[in-house]
């Protein structure tokens, strides 16, 4: 980052981190009403399955291979009972797909071993299995109804830091950050919301600052600078 948008937002008068967190969250929340999670799954193993198959690719994309693929496994057993390379091929569009065969293989067996074949809620024992990090656990976790941290995507790292609430730039830390000032309650729908905002108005390249919610809120905002220019 060019410059600290944390300490931009004090010179700027907007307000502190804690004081702005719950507005963000409010207009966000009443901005997207739609703002959940992209992949389609039935099951809380078919989640696992989605959400570690979505690395380095679209939501769209995996949906497209999980349609046919969960119809052909349904359980842990299934995914051990074929011959590697065939589930290869079943995922070979979601890219990486050696490794993430590996790693599906690996997690079904460690599932059968020790958790009885059920996904488990904490995530303290979903990162312990194979091909499952702190990111992928988050969201398994917050998506069956067990929020115990923040997810942090490209998205969420992007408008963390031009929201001002964070000034890292490594995900645990910036998680951590963030912690720090959402509410829990909050810890499993915020990560949609800002990707869902990123997605739609605040881009990467070219963030639509004109017609955003969080112009008045947000240190970064090109709007905000212009009408303080103008006040001057």
């Amino acid at each position: 980052m060019p410059r600290s948008f944390v300490r931009e937002a004090r010179r700027r008068g907007i307000g502190t981190r804690r004081e702005r967190i719950g507005p963000i969250v409010e207009r966000l929340a009443e901005e997207h009403r739609d703002a959940e999670i992209a992949l389609r799954f039935r099951s809380d193993l078919e989640l696992l399955v989605s959400v570690m198959l979505s690395a380095q690719t679209t939501d769209t994309n995996v949906n497209r291979v999980t349609e046919r693929l969960f119809e052909k496994y349904r359980g842990p057993e299934d995914y051990l009972a074929v011959p590697e390379e065939e589930l290869q091929r079943d995922i070979y569009a979601t890219g990486f797909f050696r490794q993430k065969t590996k790693a599906i293989r690996g997690t079904m067996q460690a599932l059968l071993e020790h958790f009885d074949g059920q996904v488990p809620r904490r995530l303290e024992q979903l990162v312990t299995l194979p091909g499952v990090a702190r990111k992928t656990a988050n969201v398994v976790a917050a998506e069956l109804g067990h929020a115990q941290g923040i997810v942090v995507d490209t998205h969420v790292r992007r408008l963390s830091q031009r929201l001002g609430l964070t000034r890292e730039e490594l995900p645990v830390k910036i998680e951590r950050d963030l912690q720090k000032i959402v509410p829990r309650a909050d810890w499993a729908r915020f990560p949609h919301l800002l990707i869902w905002h990123g997605r739609r108005v605040c881009d990467a390249r070219n963030p639509l600052c004109e017609i955003c919610v969080l112009a008045n809120l947000c240190p970064s905002s090109r709007v905000a600078l212009v009408s303080q220019r103008v006040r001057a």
